[in-house]
């Protein structure tokens, strides 16, 4: 894995538009994945508008930047079907090519090394180790303990991953080197962890849980529980400030698998270095904000609002939204280009 520059800020080399020149000539978009419609509507970030809009396979759940930053992959895991595939976007031209079949694709990350991407087989509780680009099939990786296994972050060194279990209620931590199960936290029963991040200085995990409606605080190298902090209820998908010194958490407004529209969805912001709340932005009349990330110039959040039909743009400085129509259920946008010198997966994890 590529070292960090700054050991007290992992983030630092994905700061403030520090761009990579492999995004160079990449289109300003907001790309969402409508898991219901079948399809992908394209934001243009400047317009607050809708520019163009194209089918995908079968359930689309996350638009994730490869490592070399060079294509977005649509991950559609097909729910319960039998062909689920990975479709790609070139960001030059924001179009997608031809997608490629891949077994249960619910999220996807990338080896830190780049060398091969993780398939989140999530129905499978399984982990499928595929060449980064070909998407070729090297090796499957079970987490038995680990149901509804879904969202990940990397260690500061990349040695390990911490992997949330939505229905077991646990977290998995996985060996990155010898790519074994290096063993299970239950956070309490009941509980559906969701989206996962690491504190600035790699010390701290941050676990949002939708039935806790909060983040639990793990300490990833002795991989124990250290805290909780309440936020709202469903807390969903968590994103660092360009600047690294706040995470913004969506609280989805519901504690449901699929929820009812207009929830009483908020953002809450955690400042890192005191681990407290420090602001609250509550949607006006309701919403549910789920999955996204952070503009490269840090002013707006982009999330979906996922029982709305809707995604949220959240103004980083006053918390004011605005709102725009999309298609059904969306879910894991990205926002591109991103700062940083690669991806580790999702919707953008930056290095």
């Amino acid at each position: 894995m590529p070292p960090v520059s700054n050991p007290n800020n992992m983030y630092s080399d994905a700061g403030l538009n520090n761009f990579s020149p492999n995004v160079a000539g990449a289109l300003q978009r907001i790309y969402v994945p409508n898991l219901r419609s079948n399809d992908i509507y394209v934001i243009d970030p400047t317009t607050f508008k809708v520019v163009d809009r194209f089918p995908v396979g079968r359930s689309p759940q996350h638009v994730v930047p490869s490592w070399d930053l060079k294509t977005l992959w649509v991950t559609n895991n097909a729910e319960g079907h039998n062909d689920g595939s990975l479709t790609p976007i070139d960001p030059l031209t924001g179009k997608p090519g031809k997608e490629v079949m891949v077994d249960d694709p619910y999220n996807m990350y990338f080896t830190p090394n780049g060398k091969e991407a993780i398939v989140v087989a999530e129905a499978h509780a399984r982990l499928d180790f595929r060449d980064a680009h070909t998407m070729a099939l090297k090796m499957s990786l079970q987490v038995p303990e680990c149901k509804g296994i879904n969202h990940a972050d990397f260690s500061i060194d990349g040695k390990y991953a911490i992997f949330t279990c939505e229905f077991g209620g646990k977290v998995a931590k996985i060996d990155m080197v010898n790519q074994k199960v290096v063993g299970y936290i239950e956070l309490h029963k009941g509980g559906m962890p969701q989206d996962i991040r690491v504190s600035p200085d790699g010390k701290v995990f941050y676990v949002a849980d939708m039935m806790a409606n909060g983040v639990y605080l793990i300490d990833g190298d002795s991989f124990k529980q250290i805290g909780f902090l309440k936020t709202g209820i469903g807390t969903h998908g968590m994103y660092p400030s360009r600047d690294a010194t706040k995470l913004y958490v969506a609280n989805r407004g519901s504690n449901k698998v699929h929820g009812p529209a207009h929830g009483p969805g908020s953002v809450s912001v955690i400042d890192f270095a005191t681990r407290k709340v420090v602001a609250n932005w509550p949607i006006p009349g309701g919403g549910s904000p789920d999955m996204g990330n952070v503009t490269a110039d840090g002013k707006y959040l982009w999330l979906s609002g996922r029982f709305d039909d809707v995604v949220y743009a959240f103004d980083t400085t006053t918390g004011a939204v605005k709102i725009i129509k999309v298609g059904m259920e969306p879910h894991g946008l990205a926002v591109w280009p991103q700062p940083g010198r690669y991806s580790l997966g999702h919707t953008g994890i930056m290095r």
